[in-house]
């Protein structure tokens, strides 16, 4: 009786001590979770700070459609949830790229433009894989209030378009060249063209000295898009473009905007025309009628891409849109997915302020002295002679997509698509605060160096021994004289 009682009792306490143990295990589990995700809460992380700070940029609110689009849309909802592993550069606002991320790359651009279209052009950029800007200003962009923000920026090298720089650009080799010389003393967009080219000959030598690797020139109204990479970084698609290519070319997608009030194309805009590079043939020809709509061409403006090249020897700019090289043929390469984005007249004010920069008289004849492309000479007439009302008809009729089910067929057959990354990152970047952080530390580090010497007076400087370095070019031996490549438009039907 007692063996029987001893063995009931030694068999009680081992059941007892196994429950204890299979409830004691989970809990002490749990607990250390709730212990690591509790110290992971206390970490002062300056990224999660920055997406709780919604200060908002001028000229950049939120909007309501914009936010419907971020709780409506599946992508960008999906994109918005995760934002520090889909962005992880946002973990630095200025985004300042260690040195030894390869390839380097740089873009250069020449404009005019405001903070509220540079600021989002730049740090998409940044995210995106770029280390250099070289940014020939003029206008509001050289204004103090914009110069002196986008000077304080890692990796923004400012030259302004002072009487020195004309002065030495006026002794380029350039001018020697015949590949150039059909576009020289005209107005307007001619004059543009050969400014871009002299300041992107100037941009070469910046980007040798600084160990840049690819060379783009891009306008602040294009973005590239990386698309097929499996990081959308354009890092990743230079170093899969093999050692013997000089030259990639970028088909161009123009933006087709749905509404008359956009004034953040950047944010605002999400469907664009694909290039007919990237298009079958028989589908953009049999849609060739639809997707002009009345204009005189498939797009509105150039239609023959952007280019990037490879930084060497005697590389040499081809108009704005193409690079070529003095001594060789350069090897060009097409790509078959990524773009450029170009946000051509995706405001209603574009009409004016083209019309604004330029002095020519609105008829047909004077107007082929300041224009290339058919429908940038309609649009200066058009702004030119009309009243607001005229204007805005016209633009409603000519470059708003209007017609849903017009758009519905061509999304279907591939002539339009939706492009949303470029608009959640720019968006992700605005929630981030990194705008008005910039904005703010810039004007702060201002009040402080007042009484010291402008940074834009050594920018000046050094631009101008740019200018010069760039003069000291050995010439010798026979070099390709291909005509410079202008903006152009699709091939008709």
């Amino acid at each position: 009786m007692a063996g029987l009682y001893s063995s009931s009792s030694s068999s009680l306490s081992s059941s007892s001590l196994l429950f204890l143990l299979v409830t004691l295990i989970p809990l002490s589990l749990a607990c250390f979770a709730f212990v690591l995700q509790w110290r992971g809460g206390l970490i002062n992380d300056s990224v999660t700070q920055w997406f709780n700070d919604n200060h908002e940029f001028p000229g950049m609110t939120t909007t309501p459609e914009k936010r419907s689009l971020r709780s409506d849309s599946g992508c960008v909802s999906l994109l918005g949830q995760s934002r520090t592993q889909s962005f992880p550069y946002l973990r630095d606002w200025k985004l300042d790229y260690k040195p030894d991320l390869k390839p380097r790359i740089c873009i250069t651009t020449s404009t005019s433009a405001g903070l509220e279209q540079t600021l989002p052009w730049i740090f998409y950029h940044k995210v995106i894989g770029v280390s250099k800007f070289y940014m020939f200003v003029e206008g509001t962009a050289a204004s103090p209030n914009v110069s002196r923000v986008l000077e304080t920026i890692p990796g923004v090298r400012v030259i302004y378009r002072t009487r020195e720089l004309e002065e030495e650009q006026s002794k380029s080799r350039i001018w020697n060249e015949t590949w150039l010389e059909k576009f020289f003393y005209k107005p307007c967009n001619y004059e543009l063209f050969v400014k871009q080219s002299l300041n992107m000959e100037m941009a070469i030598t910046m980007a040798r000295d600084a160990g840049m690797e690819w060379i783009l020139h891009l306008d602040t109204d294009e973005l590239v898009h990386p698309s097929g990479t499996r990081e959308y970084s354009l890092r990743s698609l230079f170093r899969d473009v093999p050692a013997d290519v000089d030259t990639v070319i970028f088909p161009n997608y123009e933006s087709t905007v749905e509404r008359d009030d956009i004034k953040e194309p950047f944010s605002e805009v999400s469907m664009f025309k694909k290039s007919f590079d990237h298009l079958p043939r028989d589908v953009y020809y049999g849609s060739y009628k639809e997707a002009t709509r009345g204009n005189p061409n498939y797009f509105l403006t150039y239609a023959n891409g952007k280019s990037a090249a490879r930084i060497q020897d005697h590389l040499r700019p081809n108009g704005a849109h193409r690079w070529h090289n003095y001594k060789k043929l350069p090897n060009v390469y097409k790509l078959g997915e990524a773009a450029v984005l170009h946000y051509t007249y995706s405001r209603f004010s574009d009409l004016t302020s083209r019309r604004d920069r330029c002095g020519c008289k609105p008829t047909k004849e004077d107007v082929k002295r300041c224009f290339m492309l058919d429908f940038d000479r309609a649009a200066f007439i058009i702004a030119s002679t009309s009243t607001s009302e005229e204007m805005l008809q016209w633009y409603r009729e000519r470059v708003v997509w209007s017609d849903k089910n017009l758009v519905l067929k061509l999304l279907r057959k591939g002539i339009l698509t939706r492009i949303y990354t470029p608009m959640v990152i720019i968006q992700e970047l605005k929630e981030a605060g990194v705008f008005s952080s910039v904005v703010t530390s810039a004007h702060m580090s201002f009040s402080k160096d007042r009484n010291n010497s402008s940074t834009s007076n050594i920018t000046r400087e050094s631009s101008q021994a740019t200018a010069r370095k760039v003069l000291e070019f050995d010439l010798d031996g026979e070099s390709q004289q291909a005509s410079a490549v202008p903006p152009q438009s699709a091939p008709g039907a």
